[in-house]
């Protein structure tokens, strides 16, 4: 076999890996040979780039979406549809049809994803355009990280010259749940549901970030076909199937009572779904039928979305426990008595925060209302007052840590209250993360999954047992080996010489931040300086406010703190700054950088300012000193014409460092 012929022969063979693991949930290739083959393309492809295909299964790696989405005018509109919310309703729509149409009706009925909808364009067989909904009418360009969801094929087997699908994109659950662990684990915001997740994923600059999310589509309906006709829509639904589109479950009905009945089935079943769903769909299955009804200026006259009543049931609180997550927040949940919701018994309730126990004054004792939020997470929603049992009391979160022990303290700009303890239990994969991160300690080698084995392993329990690893022991680890443990310890070792500044942030102290890290150890020159600065010192360091003087002195206070401390000292860690002293020659001059300069990164640059005593700033005001423009400078460039602030060009800076 020739390089050629090995090179179809690899496409054909990883796309139908492809649709077998996507699919059909029925993988025959090991993660490993999929990876192997996948590898070998891409080398034979950069050997032979005129055989260069867009079906390729190497073009669902992701790359740079253009700046912006381009719109998309949609050759046949994505109509949204009726909403119905009883049986009532829906037998009223059902009479309309049977008066238009006669008797002899079908109906094909199938869950609503709760997602995002989108449209996939075919000529002559190859995948050539996704577009989101939009507005109906108008969608947005969103090919290239349409390209990444692998349950799509890129080419079919009937080379159709013309074919539309609509379908909705969304995120499994199981990869839902997994990302906001992920999020949480970094300290980053959480998205609320997975349809805010699919929406945000669809519509990232960088493809590769949507390739890692994970996304999946279930295909629904075919918008335009030309070259096939077809008499029902499950006659369309049984072709997408044999073209290898994951095709959305449906049942047939031919009386709008088994439509009820297939309907309450999806609802109960709801949660052995791998997506959510908002209600089921009821179309009319004769294609000709549709044609006759037409649409009102809003909705098809054919089809009706049902939709499941948020289910509320009562339940009573037992007791109120506090969970302490991986990022320090208490959480408070209700421990409940059992009550069957949405299809799963349901134990206990989120609580969110103090100021949602306050705002609707939930004790222990008390009749709630329990229903699930976006049919996952259950909560509370109302108290029934009249029910409540003499001698309840107010519920308060505790003020020091149910785990540690150690003082909590309240977000200054939000309802969480975290746990301040340097080497709480609850927080040590995250602690630990963040210690090693690149911004950090920047130890190589040292990510979320080595972490966790380490932490399962029980070889460490704070960052001061990391520098008394083993390199024989860290070699036992799942997937780590001698060479991959030498090279951790190694990456350990460099560590300790580290700058001061990298330490301060390692520590996670709240309010403190790299640009904080780096003026602390500036100003200070040692750590031990540093611990015994009194609040009012540290409120006397420019940029250091009250807020984050608190902060780092009572992180200093903190037992754990100092025990943390003392095990890094012992461990040899650098203390000490060994940054020059900043140069006077920029201070009192605040930059903003803009557009991409020719010789230095964007922190770079950064950073030779600040070490002449300049501020770098992220946003133009009247009391920007300069601009830096580099190559494509956008608003702030045209900002600071605005206001008449000077602007340099990246030679006119390092002429001004030179100085």
């Amino acid at each position: 076999m020739d390089e050629r012929e090995e090179l179809e022969a690899l496409r054909r063979e990883l796309e139908q890996a492809n649709y077998e693991y996507y699919v059909l949930d029925n993988p025959t290739m090991t993660d490993y040979d999929f990876d192997h083959k996948l590898r070998r393309l891409e080398e034979l492809e950069a050997k032979h780039p005129d055989l260069a295909s867009p079906d390729s299964p190497t073009q669902r790696v992701g790359g740079k979406v253009a700046e912006g989405f381009a719109e998309v005018v949609h050759r046949v509109p994505l109509e949204s549809l009726q909403d119905v919310f009883s049986l009532k309703e829906l037998t009223e729509f059902d009479q309309r049809v049977r008066e238009a149409l006669g008797e002899e009706i079908e109906y094909d009925v199938e869950p609503k994803v709760d997602g995002l909808s989108v449209a996939l364009e075919y000529e002559n067989g190859l995948f050539v355009r996704g577009a989101t909904r939009g507005d109906g009418q108008v969608g947005e360009d969103v090919t290239e990280n349409l390209r990444t969801i692998r349950s799509i094929p890129l080419r079919l087997s009937e080379a159709l010259p013309s074919l539309i699908v609509r379908g909705e994109v969304y995120m499994p659950k199981k990869v839902f749940e997994d990302l906001n662990a992920q999020l949480e684990l970094q300290g980053k915001s959480l998205f609320a549901n997975p349809r805010n997740a699919a929406a945000g994923s669809l519509r990232q600059h960088d493809s590769k970030v949507a390739a890692a999310r994970k996304l999946d589509i279930q295909v629904f309906n075919i918008q335009w076909a030309e070259g096939r006709t077809f008499r029902t829509h499950t006659e369309t639904l049984d072709y997408l199937a044999s073209q290898r589109f994951k095709v959305i479950p449906h049942k047939t009905c031919t009386t709008i009572a088994q439509a009820g009945e297939a309907i309450a089935r999806m609802g109960d079943g709801r949660e052995e779904y791998p997506f959510d769903i908002d209600g089921a769909v009821v179309k009319l299955n004769d294609l000709a039928g549709r044609e006759r009804l037409g649409s009102t200026a809003k909705f098809p006259r054919w089809a009706a979305a049902y939709k499941y009543p948020p289910e509320r049931k009562p339940s009573k609180v037992l007791d109120i426990v506090v969970q302490v997550g991986r990022t320090g927040v208490l959480t408070p949940k209700a421990v409940v008595e059992p009550v069957r919701l949405a299809g799963t018994t349901v134990t206990s309730a989120t609580l969110h925060n103090q100021d949602f126990i306050t705002e609707k004054d939930i004790r222990i004792g008390d009749t709630v209302l329990v229903q699930k939020a976006g049919e996952i997470i259950p909560e509370i929603v109302a108290v029934e007052r009249d029910k409540r049992p003499e001698g309840t009391v107010p519920y308060h979160l505790p003020d020091r840590c149910p785990v540690c022990g150690a003082p909590v303290a309240r977000d200054e700009d939000g309802a969480h209250i975290r746990c301040t303890g340097a080497e709480c239990p609850a927080q040590r994969l995250r602690h630990l993360v963040h210690f090693a991160s690149r911004d950090a300690m920047d130890i190589e080698g040292l990510g979320p999954a080595v972490v966790e084995n380490l932490l399962e392993a029980g070889l460490v329990q704070s960052p001061g047992d990391l520098y008394a690893l083993k390199a024989e022991d860290v070699a036992e680890l799942e997937r780590m080996g001698k060479k991959s443990a030498e090279n951790l310890i190694a990456a350990l070792e460099k560590s300790k010489g580290n700058d001061l500044s990298r330490l301060l942030f390692a520590f996670g102290i709240r309010q403190v931040g790299q640009k904080a890290g780096k003026i602390l150890a500036a100003h200070f020159g040692d750590l031990d300086s540093l611990m015994a600065a009194s609040e009012e010192a540290l409120t006397a360091i420019p940029d250091i406010g009250a807020i984050t003087a608190h902060s780092i002195a009572a992180w200093f206070q903190s037992p754990q703190s100092r025990h943390l401390i003392e095990s890094l000292r012992a461990a040899g860690v650098n203390f000490k700054s060994l940054e020059a002293p900043a140069g006077e020659a920029l201070a009192g001059k605040t930059f903003v950088l803009t557009g991409t300069l020719e010789h230095l990164g964007r922190k770079e640059a950064a950073a030779l300012i600040e070490a002449q005593g300049g501020k770098v700033s992220g946003s133009v005001s009247k009391k920007t000193s300069y601009v830096v423009a580099g190559e494509a400078a956008g608003s702030k460039l045209q900002k600071a014409r605005e206001l008449g602030i000077p602007v340099l060009t990246e030679g006119e800076l390092l002429s001004m460092l030179e100085r």
